[in-house]
């Protein structure tokens, strides 16, 4: 009896352990199921409202490479003659005027043949001068000779001025004898002019006889004197303006050669600066006189320098900032645009700059690219 009743005992303990089994596995699979409904179904929220996207204005229409330069350009100065430099006479940052002499060559072969044309051109004016001719070539005899003498009053003039400034440049002289040596040349520059524009009247007198041989014969030997004087005069090396002296290439000793890529002095005026920019063929249109611009360099970081384009090219070139091998079909060309500067920029010529040019709406000066 006791063996039955543990028997039932047992079965009755199973069922009921089954029974909660099944109970548990349906909860859980009710539970999996439900989550999975949540995830599989779309989340909703609350609709925000968005900024309406406005286009920021552009800052910049168009940009180029460009290089620092003096208001007039950066003048390469040579030689016209072969020579050997005898002296130079200026340093760099120096301020000169136009016509001071920079560099003299040695001048020891044009010195005497200009002796020699001297007395050549003096034999033959006192045999002209023995031979009588009519009113009308008096007239022109004189001219001529105020001419003659003219071309070498300056001659003198442009050399005692040349002493005098290097004088001064050494400490040995004054600067009102530069003055008065520097106004002499004026004065026979002009003398010259006024003698040689008389000369040409006379010669366009109606009824002007031609030349004898004796005149023509003074007149050889003055055009030969006048070349001498010339060939002096190109073994000094002058400054064609009032400017600064930005380089000095020369060296008392050297052999020059007017073939030379290399030049003696490198000049300028830098009372005032440029900006010489290259711009892409595609930003062309974008750009036009008096449009202002920035100009930015690495060697001021953070800084910005004002500008305004002052002329425009009237066609496309090679680029010349930046050294190329040869050239390709595909290669870019340039418009080359001149910017004037702000005054007062501490930027120094011959600096690498970017430039960026400012909308249209910025321009202020009157359309014109002459």
């Amino acid at each position: 009896m006791l063996r039955i009743n543990s028997t039932v005992s047992s079965l009755v303990i199973a069922a009921l352990l089954a029974t909660a089994v099944g109970f548990a596995v349906q909860h859980w699979s009710a539970l999996r199921a439900s989550q999975m409904r949540a995830v599989s179904a779309p989340k909703t929220e609350p609709a925000a409202t968005l900024p309406e996207e406005r286009p920021l204005p552009q800052k910049w229409v168009a940009s180029a490479p460009g290089r620092v330069e003096p208001k007039s350009g950066e003048i390469r100065i040579g030689s016209q003659s072969p020579g050997k430099i005898a002296e130079v006479l200026v340093r760099m940052n120096d301020r000169v005027s136009a016509g001071d002499l920079l560099v003299r060559l040695q001048d020891d072969e044009p010195q005497a043949r200009l002796l020699a044309a001297e007395a050549e051109a003096a034999v033959r004016r006192r045999e002209r001068d023995t031979e009588t001719v009519a009113k009308l070539a008096q007239e022109r005899r004189a001219a001529e000779d105020a001419v003659a003498a003219s071309e070498s009053a300056l001659h003198t003039a442009r050399l005692e001025f040349d002493r005098t400034l290097t004088a001064y440049r050494k400490g040995k002289g004054s600067l009102q004898e530069v003055t008065r040596t520097r106004n002499l040349v004026t004065e026979s520059a002009e003398k010259l002019e006024q003698d040689r524009a008389n000369l040409r009247r006379v010669q366009q007198t109606p009824g002007m006889p031609l030349q004898t041989r004796l005149e023509a014969a003074l007149a050889t030997a003055r055009a030969e004197l006048s070349l001498v004087m010339v060939a002096i005069e190109r073994t000094r090396i002058r400054a064609p303006t009032d400017g600064t002296v930005l380089q000095v290439l020369a060296r008392i000793g050297e052999t020059i050669s007017p073939a030379s890529e290399e030049p003696l002095i490198v000049f300028g005026d830098v009372s005032s600066l440029r900006v010489l920019a290259e711009v892409e063929e595609r930003d062309v249109s974008k750009i036009r006189a008096g449009q202002a611009v920035v100009v930015r360099s690495d060697a001021f970081p953070g800084r910005e320098f004002g500008g305004r384009i002052e002329r425009m090219g009237q066609a496309l070139g090679t680029p010349r900032l930046s050294k190329r091998g040869p050239r390709r079909p595909n290669d870019l060309d340039v418009l080359e645009v001149l910017i004037d500067l702000e005054e007062n920029s501490p930027l120094l010529p011959g600096m690498r700059v970017d430039v960026f040019f400012k909308p249209d709406a910025t321009v202020q000066a009157p359309l014109s690219t002459n």
